[in-house]
């Protein structure tokens, strides 16, 4: 999607298309990298399939579930900006192999768990060795490809996370289904810390390409001094946090879908965890195809007109509105699993554009930046409070009564698309005049 390429708009060289190390290295360190993810969300997703056993196990209200689930998101919204800093600092490579390892054995203690209390803490952990993979592990696996394989890599990276959902609701169901649900935590736990050792035996920061670039800037300031000038540009705008707010807010929507749809299949079509499981699964691919396509719609309608990027947001968040209160009130059956399905599609068809105009209305040195600014806005507003608040309400109105209200989110979501919509051109144009008055001052920036 678009947003990965803002970073890289010079012309591909000669340089670009080299490969800093060999294609067979290479693509070993993407696949460990790869799978690390899939662990990564599988760690994550587990929880979700096995929520009917701890519910009846340790009598738990809906409300706790969903703190379960939501303390995960929390947790890597507010740290991955400090974990992503000391990795930095740490090595890349190094503060990997802890964070997998960290995560891992969390799920292992979640295996485990006595109680609620435990079992809170446990997942607790998850998020916090969880925090910074996105950020560090893409990093890691673009050091050793050309600059021009770059977008299809971080494309593939979300897309894995899609992946990753599903496997750990698949198949962490079919393992509770057939050993319990202790085991379907300790299977994950196991994969990620196989594949830690694995990554920790093959990748090494000695082996990995030079980062290759200066300390300072490219018009020669230290690089910590360039950043700090244009922070404040990250909230400058109010089409930018418009952007942050609306995705958050329809992530809301996507994140309440994914911790809570096992639950509905189990207890309103009276599936086995392990089928519960698998269908809810499948939704979570639908939820992570729709961020692709929504992306790919996006650039393809704005290719010749950028403000068409907010009509795509905008066209999700009310389709999502309509069609999953449709969903939930129609009687259980094929006709409210085709409507379920095109509204999980939707649900999250907004991340891209809105990750896209983050790009567009943010200066290119301080894109990363920007990027974690909407993770943390994509987590705190949506995908940490989504399983939460969803789980008390089903306290109140039960499970199926809470879902009617979630998709009511859309509606705040659909405003602050709407509001960035009439304040993007302006604030377009206020960028590109701040771009070529500092052009002057730092000729070495044009591109050689």
């Amino acid at each position: 999607m678009e947003f990965h390429t803002t970073a890289q708009s010079t012309a591909p060289t000669a340089s670009a298309s080299e490969w800093p190390v060999s294609k067979r290295y290479a693509w070993t360190v993407f696949a460990l990298g790869f799978g690390l993810l899939l662990s990564d969300y599988m760690s994550r997703q587990v929880l979700n399939a096995v929520f009917p056993m701890l519910k009846a196990q340790w009598l738990l209200s809906d409300g706790a579930l969903g703190s379960l689930s939501g303390i995960v998101a929390l947790a890597v919204g507010v740290l991955t900006f400090p974990m992503s800093l000391m990795a930095d600092r740490w090595g890349r490579v190094r503060s990997l192999l802890i964070a997998a390892t960290m995560w891992s054995l969390a799920t292992l203690g979640c295996a485990v768990s006595a109680g609620y209390g435990e079992m809170f803490v446990g997942r607790l952990f998850v998020g916090i060795g969880e925090a910074a993979y996105g950020s560090v592990g893409i990093a890691v696996v673009l050091s050793v490809f050309p600059v021009t394989l770059r977008a299809t890599l971080s494309g593939a990276f979300i897309a894995g996370g899609a992946f990753g959902s599903v496997l750990g609701v698949a198949v962490g169901g079919a393992v509770a289904q057939a050993a319990g649900w202790r085991w379907a935590f300790a299977a994950m736990g196991i994969f990620g810390l196989v594949l830690a050792v694995v990554y920790g035996v093959v990748v090494k920061e000695s082996r990995l390409a030079p980062r290759g670039r200066p300390t300072g800037g490219e018009d020669g300031a230290p690089e910590h001094r360039q950043l700090r000038a244009h922070l404040p540009r990250l909230f400058s705008s109010v089409s930018v946090v418009s952007a942050y707010v609306g995705s958050g807010l329809q992530l809301f929507i996507a994140g309440a879908l994914l911790s809570c749809l096992p639950s509905f299949f189990n207890r309103y079509y009276h599936m086995t965890t392990a089928g519960a499981g698998a269908v809810a699964g499948g939704y979570a691919m639908v939820i992570g195809f729709g961020m692709i396509f929504g992306g790919i719609a996006s650039d393809r309608i704005s290719s010749t007109t950028p403000i068409r990027k907010w009509a795509v947001a905008v066209g999700c968040s009310l389709g999502s509105l309509l069609l999953l209160t449709l969903a939930f009130q129609l009687p259980t059956g094929p006709a409210q699993l085709s409507a379920l399905a095109v509204g999980a599609l939707l649900s999250a068809g907004s991340a891209g554009p809105a990750a896209a105009m983050v790009a567009n209305l943010t200066p290119a040195a301080i894109a990363a930046t920007a990027f974690a600014t909407l993770t943390l806005a994509n987590s705190l507003l949506g995908l940490a409070p989504g399983p939460a608040v969803t789980g008390a309400l089903a306290d109140h109105f039960g499970l199926l009564g809470a879902l009617r209200i979630v998709p009511l989110v859309a509606l705040g979501a659909t405003v602050a698309f709407l509001v960035g919509r009439h304040w993007y051109e302006r604030d377009l144009l206020r960028l590109d005049d701040l771009a070529v008055k500092a052009e002057p001052k730092h000729p070495s920036e044009i591109p050689s």
